[in-house]
């Protein structure tokens, strides 16, 4: 849970906000921060009059709050430019924001968005001439008031291509990306089809033209491929011709079309999603046809049917509902899975289709990304207007969910929709591994120039063409930096990825990034979440607490008792009475307030009575009222209905305001009038951090909301206020002049708020909700603590919350001490405060978001010097960003694998900064799991995915990779032995096919069968988890193994080419006998070394043995062309190979033998004492 900064509560004037919700104590979850749109509209054309009558009065406020903002710098008269008559060209002013937004004028010009213009008063308007690149702005004034006010400020220009910024300069192209849209629905899809981008969508990586040039790029700026790819084309050059030249393009063509094919094969399957979604078919109302998406137009007015698509951003102007309401699915949006209201403007619900063609005026912000923010404003026959908000979006990709229809204007289409906007092409993230072995292979490539100049040296430098054998040798040991390392490394990444997905222990476990399973063997850190990762996001109110009394579960029904009386205490429902009347009307009216304040509806699906909510609290706190008698029966945008359980009576209240929930605010708020008694009331429910200032001053409520804390309990305070008619007409006409505003609209809604409303609030209770702990949440978190993994908890919620919830789930274990941290915002001292953990390294430091973004500022370096060396840390009141901030550091400074695991829309963030992202499929939606590398369903399925498919991953993949550069160094080694003996010539030893044979079909199959491998049953990962730090260590692939490996290889390969040679001599004539039994040998040899690397044999490894072996066997007759066949009938032949391979092989056995006797690896020991 993070929490983040939060400026000013805001209004969207409906009941259900799409993207806000309670978070228990206070902790917006899966919140999004609302980027409020401060777009400043200088020049508002209304209609086609060019008169200062034109511009409704938030024109003036606005352009003077514009001009307010403006910086002029005067410049020096030699920088000022002529136009071609000898006028001076103002060409750009700066501007100054007074928070730091650019601030950039509409752009309007006489084109065709609206072409009834008449030509009067064209005329009048161009008439207005004003030179500079703004004058198509000025145009639309004929006003010299408000020209003179303009002009004063424009001194001196330096550029006429687009405003400057003050810090660096820079310029910005006034165009339709970055100004706001005027949208006419009859006439902008006609006059303005190529003003915007189509609609179609393309995730095509390649075409017909980029494919191969793109993906040959993208191949060959690896050495490994570049350096083949130079081999190969060497063998063109006669000089330098050494074998066929198919036995260098075939390898190397193997790994391109193993690449090639899956890049084709997922990019035709994305042109596939594409095509089918441009060509869903839509009904727009001017039209007698259904419309291809692709072929939608800004403008046009589409009907859509409960179950379609959205296939544009839209503004919703008319729902088959009376109230204008509609809901829809945003999972594939934003991943969250509960249904979001959409309200249509109040001045559009009640027109006919005719009137939304022809009479309407849509004014929308420019494209940008944020989801959760819109700024716009509807205008019916240019005079009424409606501010439209994100409550009044349809964005692309979500899907309506109500019944019956609903008509939207299209606003945004193809690159300019949110989801286009958000959709960005994912990182490809490199594991530690593979920059191991990148590491090792630039010693591979160093090694194979310096053997190449060796010879070179050896033989003299007498040959006028030594530097041509320096190639031929290069070309020669080419096989050292194996071609098909790669291809083995990916294609094992894949078997991987489907074993964990199809591990029946972990189900519905989901694979999004399969370059990185061996790095779930490294992790050294994890970072997670607390709610929905830790606990189960699963809410129920424990407790009630009215400042004297408290109520529990288990006193419900005292509760359900003062409820019961509810009508015949009616004067309670609404009356605000003093603070000592008697206690069965106290808790009326807290039960009331929280059946009325939230963002909840109830819906009827089957008969069956279900709430949609954003936030799990909430659907928790209506629960608890229903449990005791009071149920919410009917919610839409106008109107809440309370069911009296007991007597059956309902309760009407209109909805007058909702003021929604956001992580900015956190709190939310609501206006009721009571028809029955004639009363306005406002309730607000939020974090005791913000309410506390808000609610009477009382000597309970910091207290009690600490022991909450304590006991786990996310807590809201409510309040209440009686409204007069008189304060609440006065507030509503501020409030709505505030919402039409363009300039700065939240900061002035929230100013209402804050003036009329929230001060002085009647203090009703406390409440406090529960999240259970995940299943099995106390053991994973042992197992991995005692796996040497570092654990950090970053949560939004309050200290005492989180440190609860950190010792029940053993995150502190019993006698640690904690070191807490908190309300430091001052580096003075600072320092001081973290001596005693450079003493206690076993102690947990609890610290909150505040002294956190201290240390990040002033002390990152020393704070995090200490705090990673700490088992476990706890940080308190997290922005998403500072979680983002914290994995990255980590990062930076140890330079060891990071894992950070979460469930929420606030934790994308440090899940994308994290070496391996883990998202759990939670009640909060699919975000997190979407964005991660890794989802899975528990917080307890990470311990499978860590000690047993990590270990896995990570010694095959090491174990592979050392086997394919041994079979490479082995056979190189071969070839310069061969070389050395034969005076130094650099002559091919194997030549055409058995050089392509012995890299894939001789050796690969038994070689990687070694992914189907594992040490240890996985019983004994869980059992013994501190096997886990032999795999954090890097043992498996270090340089002490590689250059063992090294050893190995030059050994056998002396060993197979000296004996061979010995066997048969040098002879040109004996050349093919020779190489009879060395490829034999060779071949063989790698066999049984396969064989002695398994740790546990299966059907498969046995098969792979076995049908290569017969493979090779059976092929023998058709290689004719290099063996001499009659020599391989002899028994001298058999006798031969048999010595070879003894020699080869038995010293490396018994070697490897008495050393695992001598220095038995940690596993052995655990293998040998559970089998005792």
């Amino acid at each position: 849970m993070s929490s983040e900064s939060f400026p000013s509560l805001h209004n969207n004037n409906i009941n259900n906000s799409s993207r806000d919700h309670i978070s228990g104590s206070g902790s917006g979850k899966n919140n999004t921060k609302s980027d409020s749109s401060r777009n400043i509209n200088v020049l508002n054309k209304q209609g086609a009059n060019t008169s200062l009558d034109s511009f409704d009065l938030q024109f003036d406020t606005s352009f003077d709050a514009a001009l307010d903002n403006l910086e002029i710098h005067t410049q020096k008269e030699s920088q000022r430019r002529k136009d071609s008559g000898g006028n001076t060209v103002p060409e750009s002013f700066e501007m100054a924001s007074l928070d730091n937004d650019i601030a950039i004028p509409k752009k309007h010009s006489m084109d065709d968005t609206n072409p009834l213009l008449d030509r009067e008063n064209a005329s009048r308007a161009n008439s207005m001439d004003i030179n500079g690149p703004y004058s198509s702005s000025l145009r639309t004034l004929s006003s010299d008031n408000i020209f003179q006010r303009f002009s004063k400020y424009v001194k001196r220009s330096t550029s006429t291509s687009g405003w400057r910024l003050p810090s660096n300069g820079t310029s910005i192209t006034l165009n339709e990306d970055n100004v706001e849209r005027e949208v006419h629905p009859g006439t902008t899809p006609i006059y303005d089809k190529n003003k915007y981008p189509t609609n179609e969508v393309s995730n095509a990586k390649y075409n017909a033209i980029t494919f191969v040039p793109t993906l040959l790029y993208e191949q060959f700026k690896f050495f490994f491929n570049l350096y083949f790819l130079i081999v190969a084309l060497s063998q063109a050059v006669p000089a330098l011709r050494i074998g066929y030249l198919s036995s260098y393009i075939v390898p190397l063509a193997f790994v391109l079309t193993v690449t090639m094919s899956k890049e084709a094969l997922d990019d035709v399957q994305r042109r596939r999603r594409d095509m089918e979604s441009n060509n869903e078919l839509y009904e727009v109302v001017s039209q007698n046809r259904m419309v291809p998406s692709k072929d939608l137009k800004v403008g046009e007015l589409v009907k859509l049917h409960k179950g379609d698509r959205v296939p544009a951003d839209m503004i919703l102007l008319r729902s088959s509902e009376s109230s204008g309401e509609t809901f829809i699915k945003t999972d594939q949006l934003d991943g969250e899975t509960d249904w979001k209201l959409r309200v249509a403007p109040a001045v559009t619900q009640s027109l006919d289709d005719s009137d939304l063609q022809n009479k309407i005026t849509i004014t929308a912000s420019a494209p940008k990304k944020s989801i959760h923010a819109f700024l716009g404003k509807v205008t019916y026959k240019n005079s009424s207007s409606n501010p439209l908000s994100i409550d009044n979006t349809l964005w692309a990709n979500t899907v309506l969910a109500s019944t019956g229809y609903c008509v939207g204007c299209v606003v945004y289409t193809g690159k300019d929709t949110r989801q286009a906007m958000n959709t960005t092409v994912a990182t490809v993230k490199t594991g530690l591994l593979e920059l191991e072995i990148n590491s090792i292979s630039k010693i591979l490539c160093a090694s194979v120039f310096a053997l190449s100049v060796a010879l070179v040296c050896f033989a003299g430098f007498h040959n006028n063409d030594w530097y041509v054998d320096i190639m031929r040798y290069l070309i020669l040991f080419s096989t050292i930096i194996p071609v098909s390392l790669r291809v083995n490394l990916d294609l094992a990444k894949s078997v991987y990825a489907h074993q964990i997905e199809h591990d029946k222990t972990i189900p519905e476990t989901i694979v999004r990034t399969s370059t990185i399973p061996e790095d779930l063997g490294r992790i050294e850190y994890l970072l997670s979440d607390k709610t929905g990762t830790l606990t189960q996001n699963d809410m129920q109110l424990k407790k009630i607490h009215l400042g004297t009394v408290s109520y529990t579960p288990e006193t419900n029904d005292i509760v359900s008792g003062y409820v019961s009386n509810l009508i015949g205490r009616k004067s309670t429902i609404g009356g605000v009475s003093t603070s000592r009347r008697d206690i069965s009307g106290r808790v009326c009216d807290m039960i009331v307030a929280l059946a009325i304040c939230h963002n909840v509806t109830p819906t009827f699906e089957d008969d069956e009575l279900t709430y949609q909510a954003a936030s799990p609290d909430e659907i928790a706190i209506v629960k608890f009222t229903e449990v005791v008698g009071l149920s919410l029966f009917k919610r839409d945008r106008h109107s809440v209905t309370l069911l009296h359980s007991k007597s059956g009576a309902t309760f009407h209240y209109d909805i007058l305001k909702t003021f929604p929930f956001n992580s900015d605010s956190k709190r939310m708020g609501i206006i009721v009038y009571d028809k029955e008694r004639d009363e306005y009331l406002f309730f607000q429910k939020g974090a005791d951090t913000v309410m506390s200032k808000i609610v009477e001053s009382n000597d309970w409520l910091e207290e009690e909301t600490a022991n909450m804390a304590r006991e786990g309990l996310r807590t809201l305070v409510v309040g209440r206020k009686k409204l007069s008619k008189k304060l609440f007409e006065q507030f509503n006409k501020d409030y709505e002049e505030a919402s039409l505003s363009m300039l700065s609209r939240d900061q002035q809604m929230s100013g209402i708020i804050g003036k009329f409303l929230e001060h002085d609030l009647e203090l009703l209770g406390l409440t406090g909700v529960e999240d259970k702990l995940q299943k099995d949440v106390k053991s994973s978190i042992e197992l991995l603590r005692n796996a040497g993994i570092k654990i950090w908890m970053l949560t939004g919620d309050k200290v005492e919350t989180a440190r609860c919830v950190s010792i029940s789930a053993k995150l502190i274990s019993r006698g640690q001490y904690v070191h807490i941290i908190t309300k430091l915002s001052k580096p003075e001292g600072a320092l001081n405060q973290l001596e005693y953990l450079k003493i206690n390294k076993n102690a947990c430091l609890l610290i909150d978001g505040e002294s956190l973004s201290m240390y990040l500022t002033y002390y990152r370096e020393e704070f995090f010097d200490i705090a990673i060396r700490l088992p476990t840390v706890i940080a308190c009141r997290c922005t998403p960003q500072q979680k983002a901030d914290v994995a990255l550091i980590i990062r930076e400074l140890t330079g060891k694998r990071v894992c950070c695991i979460g469930d929420g829309g606030n934790d994308v963030s440090m899940i994308q900064c994290a070496d391996v992202g883990v998202g759990i499929v939670g009640k909060e939606g699919k975000q997190a799991s979407l964005a991660a590398d890794f989802s899975i369903t528990q917080f307890c399925h990470l311990t499978e995915l860590l000690l047993w498919h990590g270990r896995n991953s990570y010694k095959r993949s090491a174990k592979l990779a050392q086997f394919v550069m041994h079979r490479g160094l082995v056979i190189a080694i071969c070839q310069a032995v061969y070389s050395i003996c034969s005076s130094f010539e650099p002559i091919a030893l194997y030549k055409g096919w058995l050089m392509v044979g012995y890299a894939t079909c001789y050796t690969m199959a038994p070689v990687f069968s070694l992914t189907l491998d594992h040490d240890i049953d996985e019983s004994l990962t869980k059992m013994y988890p501190e096997l886990y730090k032999d795999l954090t260590e890097g043992k498996s692939l270090s340089y002490k193994t590689f250059f063992v490996w090294c050893a190995l290889s030059l050994y056998q390969g002396c060993i197979i080419q000296w004996f061979s040679q010995a066997f048969t001599g040098l002879a040109t004539d004996n050349f093919t006998k020779m190489v009879s039994i060395s490829f034999t040998a060779l071949v063989i040899n790698e066999l049984i070394m396969v064989a002695l690397e398994i740790y546990t044999w299966n059907k498969t490894m046995v098969v792979t043995e076995l049908v290569t072996f017969a493979f090779y066997v059976a092929s023998v007759p058709f290689l004719g062309e290099y063996f001499q066949l009659k020599y391989m009938t002899t028994i001298r032949f058999y006798a031969g190979l048999l010595v070879i391979l003894l020699i080869s092989i038995f010293p490396v056995w018994a070697s490897k033998s008495v050393y695992r006797a001598l220095h038995p690896p940690s596993y052995a020991k655990v293998q040998e004492f559970t089998t005792v």
